[in-house]
Order: structure tokens, then C-alpha cells, then sequence
């Protein structure tokens, strides 16, 4: 088995309330690209494989870092449609759209908790397929070899924490909530199954001048 890195888009349009409008990197997010990008390059960190999911802000993530890999594109690593469960969820249930962060520490993981319960009608996937499509597109990649980097977005990365560690609904939507754009998560593989050794790690952000860019929405 080989290790992978998984890396969550750089910020997207933040403002935004549907799938559609949200698929964008904004200016920021293509320079935290560029910045990761640069920074693995200086440490000359391995990697011989490159995947992202076929969304616009994985694409121009992957193309901003410039790795010179080219890169495998797989639906199964696209994020859960949160917009449009969130839609739903005020439809059916009277439940609104969070208006700032604090918001969405509360609706988050009582999304996750209907999506999962079959409370929402009409999602565009079942809990169950998400839970699967991760848990193979990830087996599948460390299958290969070589060292892999992983394109991808934090519902996913969350989910696939979660199933390395067992997690249950809150203790995975924390995980959600704390990721940031262009963060690096590392699942490694010991004894056989891929455990976490890396979560959340912004070294290219983490600089004085560049505190304002550790972005989570």
C-alpha cells in the first residue's frame, strides 16, 4: 500500500448558496494554490501520482500547485452536495441556511444527521454511497503505487478521517468545520489499513504575513 496526501481545494465562492455558483476558486484560493505548490517543491516532498474529483475548484487547485504530474480525474472523490441538502432541509424540515460561522457549527452536523437518517428526500446520494464511493476511491489509490496527492474537498476529507478513526456523526463534522483550504491530511498505511498521521497541516500558510489566507469558508 502507499501513502496518500489529501488536500482540500484552495477558497471558493464563499458567498455563494447553490453547487453551481460555489465551484470557483476565488482570487485568494488560486494563491493558496500557488503557495502550496511552491512549498512542495521547496521541500522536495515525493509524491508520483496526482488525483483530483472532476470539480472546477479541484482542477484549478490541482493546475495552481503545478506539480508537473498529470493528474487522474475521478468523480468518487467529488464533495457531498451540501448546498443542495441544505435546500432541502429548509424545504421539508423549516431548517435555514446558516448566515456565518457559527451557523455552521450547529446545521453541519444536523445535516449529516437527517442525510444519514433518510430525512431528506430527494438527496442527491444516499449516506451509504458517499460513505462507499470514498472508502474505494481511497483503497483503490493506495492500492497503487507510489506515493499519491489527493485533490479533494472537506466533507470528503472528513468522511475519510472518520472511517480511518470510526468516527461517529459530531465528531465528524468537527473534523468538517476545523479544515482548512489547501490543507494537508496524510493517511498512512500500518498494518495493512490507512491511518491518519497527518491532519490539517498548513505550512505554506503559516506565516505572519500570510495568517489572514488560513481560510475555512
Amino acid at each position: 500500500m502507499s501513502h496518500i496526501t489529501l488536500i482540500r481545494h484552495g477558497q471558493a465562492n464563499s458567498g455563494a448558496k447553490d453547487e453551481v455558483s460555489y465551484d470557483k476558486l476565488s482570487d485568494l484560493g488560486h494563491t493558496q494554490a500557488g503557495w502550496l505548490g511552491s512549498h512542495l517543491r521547496e521541500t522536495d516532498t515525493h509524491h508520483t501520482r496526482l488525483f483530483t474529483g472532476t470539480l472546477t475548484r479541484h482542477i484549478e487547485t490541482a493546475d495552481g500547485m503545478q506539480t508537473d504530474l498529470e493528474p487522474i480525474r475521478d468523480a468518487r472523490l467529488n464533495e457531498l452536495e451540501y448546498f443542495t441538502m441544505a435546500t432541502l432541509m429548509q424545504e421539508q424540515h423549516g431548517i435555514d441556511f446558516p448566515l456565518d460561522q457559527g451557523g455552521f457549527t450547529v446545521h453541519l452536523p444536523m445535516v449529516f444527521d437527517y442525510w444519514r437518517s433518510g430525512k431528506l428526500e430527494g438527496a442527491p446520494e444516499t449516506w451509504e454511497h458517499f460513505h462507499g464511493r470514498v472508502n474505494d476511491a481511497l483503497n483503490e489509490i493506495a492500492a497503487g503505487n507510489g506515493p499519491a496527492l489527493v485533490v479533494t474537498s472537506g466533507g470528503l476529507i472528513s468522511m475519510a478521517m472518520s472511517q480511518a478513526m470510526h468516527l461517529d456523526i459530531p465528531a465528524m463534522a468537527r473534523l468538517a468545520l476545523a479544515i482548512m483550504h489547501t490543507s494537508m491530511h496524510r493517511l498512512f498505511p500500518i498494518g495493512g489499513h490507512l491511518s491518519p498521521v497527518l491532519f490539517n497541516a498548513v505550512p505554506h500558510l503559516d506565516r505572519s504575513d500570510r495568517r489572514n489566507a488560513q481560510t475555512h469558508i
